[in-house]
């Protein structure tokens, strides 16, 4: 790929926009769902857990995580407009049902009042955070006393090999994940590795590694 074409796909990764936008949407689900499963499963979610995800992309997976436990509701941001709107189409039924909402946000402030939910989750999206630091504590704000979140992120060792992550990446190992959670009021820090294979975003079939940092109140 060119490097234009790089630039392309870094900013498509970061916000999804428009026709592309789609394509890369349905790509990232694709590519991504190991990684949103590990960490889903690292929530342990209980009956009636009030769930919100920053970042859901087409949120293709949402009847996978509305499936762990009964009661289960779950909040969706995004920052952008392509997919707010393809994951309200796609999970039409669950909004109406009043198992799923959808909010767009600029990326910085949660939209919502102290002690909202049960747990909160991420995949593949604290490489583009403008304020880390920030976000993760606005994030504790919005737990409940006792709530977890899960970050899920390609490890740095791996992610280093990838081209287009020159432009706009933030790369963590867990020692860096470590030393920013450090900052925040999150107690605790509990990092468990993965590992898939994947048709890269390039076309090569590679070996993934990454982690869920897995984060309490």
């Amino acid at each position: 790929m060119t490097p234009e074409e790089l630039k392309e796909m870094a900013r498509q990764l970061s916000k999804p926009t428009g026709a592309n936008g789609l394509e890369v949407g349905e790509l990232m689900n694709d590519v991504n769902i190991e990684m949103t499963l590990h960490a889903i499963e690292q929530l342990q979610l209980q009956k009636e857990d009030v769930v919100l995800e920053l970042g859901h992309g087409n949120c293709a997976h949402l009847d996978q995580l509305l499936q762990r436990a009964k009661n289960i509701t779950y909040t969706g941001l995004e920052i952008s407009e392509t997919m707010h709107h393809e994951a309200r189409r796609i999970n039409r039924e669950q909004e109406e049902n009043r198992r799923a909402a959808f909010h767009l946000y600029d990326g910085d402030v949660l939209p919502f009042p102290n002690r909202s939910f049960d747990k909160a989750f991420t995949v593949n999206t604290i490489y583009f955070w403008e304020n880390p630091a920030r976000l993760l504590n606005d994030i504790h704000r919005v737990l409940k006393p006792g709530g977890v979140l899960c970050i899920t992120f390609g490890l740095e060792s791996f992610m280093q090999q990838l081209p287009f992550i020159q432009y706009g990446f933030a790369l963590y190992s867990p020692k860096k994940m470590e030393q920013l959670v450090d900052a925040t009021p999150f107690r605790s820090i509990e990092i468990t590795p993965g590992f898939d294979i994947v048709e890269s975003k390039t076309g090569e079939t590679v070996k993934r590694a990454f982690a869920t940092a897995r984060l309490r109140v």
